[in-house]
Formats: C-alpha cells, structure tokens, sequence
C-alpha cells in the first residue's frame, strides 16, 4: 500500500506567499483582509485567531500615533473608505492614505522584527531556512 504525503506547512506557505508582512503592500493586504479572518476564527479558524492576536500585537508594538490607529480602526476594521474615514477624523482623504501608509511600514518593522527573529514569520513572501 502507498503511504500518503501530509504537507504539514502548506498553510503557513500559503499565507507567506500572501503577505509579504515585512513591506507597507503586505501589511496593507493583511489589514484589508481582516474581516475575513474575524469570519474564519469565528468558524473555528486556529490559524485565523493566531493571526488576529498578532495583528493587535503588532499594532500594540508599532508606536502608532492616534490618528494613525484611528485610521487603521476606521478603514481596515471598521470598514470605511478612506474619504469617509477622512470625513470622520476631519481631514482628506489623502492625510487618511498618509496615515494608514506610515501606521503599515510601522507595522511592517514589527514583522520584520519577528521574521529576523525566528518569531514565525518570513520576510518577502518567501521561506527562511
């Protein structure tokens, strides 16, 4: 009988190739799939809870200012356009841009930080190691 091949890591590769967590793109394609990963944790989603303490981790350790986290909370969490973010904060649209790209390279030296680190992350989109 033929044994059968477990791909332990193919998840981890999937999400790897995904997001390259240790750039502003990445983080920003993390963030706006967030709501997704509120769905998969709801139905069970291991991995997807991971994900989301770590996103708040990474926020936590980011040292954003407060319009930068209110930027991120809006768009990203509270599902807003950046002009209707903007209208809530009471500034352009473009100042919410600004905001959400400083606060996602913030967040992207958390990741690398984690990455360089062994912490369960890759830098790139690829594998270490």
């Amino acid at each position: 009988m033929g044994s059968v091949k477990v791909d332990l890591h193919r998840k981890e590769r999937e999400f790897d190739s995904a997001y390259a967590l240790d750039n502003a793109e990445g983080v920003k394609l993390l963030l706006a799939d967030y709501q997704k990963f509120i769905s998969r944790k709801r139905c069970g989603d291991y991995d997807a809870a991971t994900i989301l303490i770590d996103i708040h981790k990474a926020l936590e350790l980011a040292n954003l200012t407060d319009r930068q986290r209110q930027a991120i909370e809006l768009v990203y969490f509270g599902e807003l356009t950046q002009a209707e973010a903007g209208e809530r904060m009471g500034i352009s649209r473009e100042a919410v841009k600004l905001y959400l790209l400083k606060a996602a390279e913030k967040i992207a030296e958390i990741y690398y930080y984690w990455a360089s680190h062994n912490e369960g992350y890759t830098t790139g989109g690829r594998i270490d190691g």
